[in-house]
């Protein structure tokens, strides 16, 4: 195996069978030797090796759900319970083995949902939730993280992506009721989410009761924020209807834009958070917050009056340090998805709220190569380039071939540990410290937000 790139830390026994993570010509693939269960059970072709009977097997996703019955480190886990939980989204299905390697080398107190990927994201990327599952199956693997993680069906509407999450094997579920919420009704919580309270718990009853399964409620994607008033009212409906949340996303006041720090008045905000925190507390489930990605100047709040018992969700971070990677190792390729992403802004913009002002972007045909990477320091270009991954991943030339999604992968794969060293300095400013753990502090008691 002297031409292939062993993975060290993957190498695993099961039975009397090997299994290690392997890179050769052809990428990146699955060794098995020994000719016990699993070597009967894995899908590949005969490898011959000095040490016996072998396979090289691909990273299908057959053989991902294979894995997971053989390695149980390998099958997702829920978070019920577990302090300080991170969505971490890997929208092009390699940016895992980054995230476990910065919680491993930080001892980060931290327990990571690495599958999770929104319906919207899923139709953007041209990806299925077996796809999703499978990425970060291999990523476990690869990198012999014993320490659980979560797959998360994120941002569901109807009840058959609910029930295609929880047959693929997921173990939480992210229920959007943006659709039931009635925004134009006054300010009476009953009349604003009322339907939304009713689909939620028939959806949880249906397809979710006495099943494994973390259930999130997600009322974020709406025009105006959820006051702790309307937090409590859904909380309560909830809970009398037989409902265990286990998260809760609100609105925040302010804006969760993608990609950039949050907008809006901090201290407006700690006095919004931390009602919504002391509910959330009383109620015995954590707030989730959404759209995570970057929100550097919140983080304090948030960990202050939780304590970092609470769910942060990341995503486009993750594609964003991607393409500081493109500008840094392929500095073509890396302009003509820049050039492309402003051109087709408009089509992004139809699902994503986003105040960018192209104005503000430097005319990148003026920058030397060494400014590139500077463009996703940028808010605008950052904002820009954060929303447009559909597009990019999914133009094609006039013969049906890729224009950029496989050039992409090929300067990722090509440079594996500058990816991860990028995933490391970005995503670990979304960690909390260690010591913070001062909830009591300085919170606001939710009496006076009851419900009878």
């Amino acid at each position: 195996m002297s031409e292939r790139q062993i993975y060290p830390a993957s190498r695993a026994c099961c039975g009397g069978d090997t299994l290690c993570m392997a890179k050769d010509g052809e990428g990146k693939c699955l060794i098995v030797s020994g000719g016990g269960e699993a070597y009967e059970t894995l899908i590949g072709a005969p490898l011959a090796l000095p040490e016996g009977a072998a396979k090289r097997c691909p990273l299908s996703n057959r053989n991902a759900a294979l894995l997971r019955e053989l390695l149980p480190f390998t099958r997702p886990s829920r978070h019920k319970g577990k302090p300080f939980t991170i969505g971490l989204g890997d929208r092009l299905g390699i940016a895992s083995p980054g995230h476990l390697r910065l919680l491993a080398h930080k001892n980060a107190d931290a327990f990571p949902v690495l599958a999770q990927q929104s319906a919207r994201e899923l139709t953007l990327t041209g990806r299925t939730n077996e796809d999703v599952l499978a990425a970060a199956v291999w990523a476990v693997f690869q990198e012999g993280w014993r320490g659980g993680y979560g797959a998360d069906g994120d941002h569901l509407k109807t009840p058959e992506e609910v029930q295609n999450v929880i047959d693929c094997g997921y173990t939480m579920v992210t229920l959007d009721c943006s659709a039931h919420i009635r925004n134009d009704r006054g300010e009476d919580p009953e009349a604003i989410y009322g339907e939304a309270v009713a689909f939620a718990a028939d959806i949880y009853h249906k397809y979710l009761r006495g099943k494994d399964i973390d259930f999130e409620l997600s009322i974020d994607e709406t025009a105006a924020p959820t006051t702790p008033e309307a937090h409590l009212y859904v909380a309560n409906k909830l809970r009398r209807a037989g409902v265990e949340l286990v998260t809760l996303a609100p609105r925040f006041c302010g804006e969760f834009q993608k990609g950039i720090d949050y907008i809006g008045d901090l201290a407006d905000f700690e006095e919004d958070f931390k009602r919504h925190a002391c509910i959330a507390r009383e109620g015995g489930y954590k707030l989730s917050i959404h759209s995570g990605s970057d929100k550097l100047s919140v983080f304090p709040i948030i960990f202050r009056h939780t304590g970092g018992n609470a769910h942060l969700k990341t995503a486009g971070t993750s594609w964003l340090e991607a393409l500081r990677v493109v500008a840094e190792v392929n500095p073509e390729l890396f302009r003509s998805v820049v050039l492309f992403a402003l051109a087709n802004l408009a089509e992004a913009k139809q699902y994503y709220h986003t105040t960018e002002n192209t104005a503000n972007i430097p005319d990148i045909d003026t920058l030397p190569d060494s400014a590139l990477p500077g463009l996703l320091c940028q808010n605008d270009s950052r904002q820009a380039l954060h929303i447009s991954y559909g597009s990019v991943l999914s133009a094609k030339d006039p013969g049906g071939a890729a224009l950029y999604k496989d050039a992409l992968y090929a300067a990722l794969n090509a440079n594996e540990d500058k990816y991860y060293a990028a995933l490391y300095s970005r995503i670990s400013l979304h960690l909390p410290p260690r010591a913070r753990a001062d909830a009591a502090a300085g919170q606001l008691s939710a009496a006076g937000f009851r419900q009878p």
